[in-house]
């Protein structure tokens, strides 16, 4: 069974896409075992309560320093030693401590065709608005395993998504979480889970 810490910085869309996978069956030999978040508003962690899943805020807002906040993090990340780290939506650069502690083990979801609109400054509504101000005609996202780089990590899985005209960044990130955020992530836990990644 493949032990879960999903890390999420707001509502949790992407949580519930691998939870109800799980209850659906198309994620097998997999459990969330720990939800953190660094957003003690975040409803992430309400749908994990809900659940009877492990809630926890970490927040970089409750540490002096920087170093400080990534210490705490680390440390409970490492003490619950989950099997895959998943971020679905964590807006916090990974301390290169974990990276090196989990290599292979932590994965991301980035709303869109990597190379193409990743990397710093480029989370949430961001990467829809530039996709748009581009012009693009197909967006996407794309899951990968996270590496000392931002979005920089060698690609899982990737799933096109149609721009379509009259888009705003609102309807265009909806489509591209319905299209391609709730089935890749999954996807992918369920391909580690089962040693098919």
């Amino acid at each position: 069974m493949l032990r879960l810490l999903v890390c999420v910085s707001g509502g949790g869309t992407n949580l519930q896409a691998i939870l109800d996978a799980i209850d659906g069956g198309t994620v097998a030999n997999a459990r969330v075992e720990t939800v953190i978040s660094n957003n003690a508003g975040a409803y992430a962690l309400e749908r994990a309560r809900r659940r009877g899943i492990e809630a926890l805020c970490i927040s970089p807002k409750d540490y002096a320093a920087r170093a400080d906040f990534e210490t705490a993090f680390c440390a409970a990340v490492e003490e619950r030693s989950p099997d895959l780290i998943v971020l679905a939506g964590f807006l916090v650069k990974v301390p290169d401590r974990l990276i090196a502690d989990f290599p292979r083990r932590i994965i991301n979801i980035h709303p869109s065709l990597i190379p193409s609109f990743c990397g710093v400054g480029y989370y949430g509504l961001k990467v829809h608005e530039a996709a748009l101000a581009r012009g693009v005609k197909i967006t996407g996202a794309t899951v990968h395993y996270v590496d000392g780089g931002m979005d920089t990590g060698p690609i899982l899985l990737q799933k096109a998504v149609e721009v379509k005209p009259g888009d705003t960044p609102e309807i265009l990130q909806r489509r591209v979480m319905e299209e391609a955020e709730w089935k890749l992530l999954p996807q992918a836990i369920d391909m580690i889970a089962n040693g098919r990644a």
